[in-house]
């Protein structure tokens, strides 16, 4: 086993929000608080300790101990939501969909990144403790998303009715899920544990909440992860004075607007507020909230409120009221005393909306940290790789610049375009020297030359690679077969297998290898060679 590091912007996947805020670039700086360092963190701890009362973790306690009744809680975990009790605790948190059976690879990832986070954070500072949470996304109603995961480049899908929050959604109907998922695995070992974590997840449990919170459970309670439910009353009840402040004076739209102005003038935004950033959620349904010629109405139902009513309402019935995705980061660091959050890149580029929002409401903003990214290569694929002379750099290059660049390698012919190029443009910059001196039309002239003659270039450049691609035919289907195989649909695999797969071969010791080997802060892209 090999591991290698490469910076996240060598893979050609990260956002340039992403590459600016990992290389701290100035442009940037406005939109977080403190950097993911052991300095930031420092400062982190001393801003949530002043923030965070002892009212809150004891209700953040209780709650925690009611959703996980039912549950075989290790020791590690009991300890863990003991401990958050202390002044000197806190939590780091990576939150998830409930896609089926954990969806992509990266779900691993993101919860490993907040174990090993946890433990590194405990060795800087022994006087305090830390706790690595998995925040469920059970209120999110796009259902979707999460009906499916990919198995050996298939889908398996949970065919089922939409309709409401998703953790409430009943577990019916996944045992013919399971029986379509058997006929794909075999009867090894590991394939009888993944078939019985499977059914011990969803057919012993009645909601989806429930079986996700036994998956991830099973796969990480020795490690002492705490699994959060925020679709929780006793939470919710914390949240009150910031759902009426929304519905009240609709700060999130006011001060994520005013970011957004500042934030798009470089970045890609990744979702807008609206006016009220909250979902009334019933049993069956989660519909927006809207304010309407003095009117609170939920969109698609019948149901409305004046003001003095949704007051009483958000008093009496806190579990009604649902955060929208600008919303939920502060509902998250309200009800727990948070350090850090870890995510997606797409996920670490709303977050950067919400800076100023926070500030405006007097909640500490977290620390945004990358979750770790892994591409796997067996030993196969890494021989493969070397016999073709393909860096762990340019894999990730696009399959046509990969293609052309290793075709002209192993090319006889020896003509480099490149040096061309640049000695034709240093040629016309000469050119253009003595064009000023005359006049404007000359120059125009000088100009259009230029770019004739470098498309020119640039075109033989083309037919070369053409031709040469069809020469090498053997070569190119290799490299083809090989790319494809390591990043499905030229994606990062971890956007699209499952798990499973590499549990299927490796069993446990494929969380153990991740476990031992992810570093948070390291703040690089993993090659893990198996």
């Amino acid at each position: 086993m090999k591991i290698t590091q490469i910076p996240f912007k060598t893979t050609g996947f990260f956002s340039k929000t992403m590459v600016d805020y990992l290389e701290q670039k100035e442009s940037i700086q406005d939109f977080y608080n403190n950097f993911p360092d052991i300095a930031g963190f420092y400062n982190q701890i001393e801003e949530k300790e002043k923030a965070y009362s002892l009212q809150s973790r004891l209700v953040l306690v209780e709650a925690l101990k009611n959703q996980y009744k039912t549950f075989n809680v290790s020791e590690k975990i009991e300890e863990n939501i003991a401990l958050l009790k202390l002044k000197n605790t806190f939590t780091v948190t990576t939150g998830h969909q409930l896609n089926l059976f954990t969806g992509p690879l990266y779900f691993l990832y993101k919860i490993i990144s907040a174990i090993n986070l946890a433990e590194e954070l405990s060795a800087k500072f022994p006087e305090k403790n830390f706790v690595p949470v998995y925040w469920m996304a059970t209120e999110d109603h796009d259902f979707e998303e999460i009906n499916y995961f990919n198995f050996e480049g298939k889908k398996v899908k949970w065919n089922r009715e939409d309709g409401g929050a998703v953790g409430r959604f009943s577990t019916e109907g996944l045992k013919d899920v399971l029986a379509v998922f058997k006929t794909q695995l075999g009867t090894s070992k590991n394939a009888q544990f993944i078939m019985q974590l499977f059914a011990d997840g969803y057919l012993k449990h009645h909601n989806l909440a429930d079986a996700m919170r036994f998956i991830a459970n099973e796969l990480f309670k020795e490690y002492g992860l705490v699994i959060v439910d925020g679709d929780d009353t006793q939470l919710k009840e914390l949240f009150t004075p910031f759902v009426k402040d929304e519905l009240e004076n609709n700060t999130a739209f006011k001060e994520v607007s005013k970011t957004i102005k500042k934030l798009e003038e470089i970045y890609k935004i990744q979702v807008n507020p609206r006016e009220i950033n909250l979902f009334y959620l019933g049993d069956n349904f989660r519909e927006r909230i809207i304010f309407e010629d003095g009117i609170y109405k939920v969109n698609n139902t019948k149901i409305s409120f004046s003001k003095s009513e949704i007051l009483k309402e958000v008093a009496e019935n806190p579990l009604a009221f649902s955060p929208n995705v600008i919303m939920r980061p502060l509902y998250q660091e309200v009800i727990l005393p948070n350090l850090c959050y870890i995510g997606g890149g797409g996920e670490m580029a709303y977050w950067f909306e919400l800076k100023n929002y926070f500030n405006s409401v007097n909640i500490p903003f977290p620390i945004l940290l990358l979750r770790n990214s892994v591409q796997v290569l067996a030993e196969k694929q890494q021989k493969k790789l070397n016999n073709l002379a393909i860096s762990h750099k340019e894999l990730f290059l696009k399959q046509h610049q990969l293609l052309a660049k290793k075709v002209i390698e192993n090319s006889d012919l020896v003509v480099n375009f490149e040096e061309k190029i640049k000695a034709l443009e240093k040629q016309f910059a000469e050119l253009k020297t003595v064009a000023e001196k005359t006049d404007v039309s000359f120059i125009g002239a000088v100009k259009a030359q230029e770019v004739k003659q470098i498309k020119g270039l640039q075109n033989l450049q083309k037919r070369l690679i053409k031709a040469e691609k069809r020469r090498q035919n053997d070569l190119v289907e290799r490299i083809t077969a090989l790319q494809n195989e390591i990043l499905p649909n030229q994606s990062l695999e971890e956007r699209q297998r499952n798990f499973s797969e590499y549990y299927l071969e490796y069993g446990n010791s494929f969380i153990e290898t991740l476990k031992l080997n992810l570093k948070p802060l390291a703040l690089q892209f993993t090659i893990l060679e198996m």
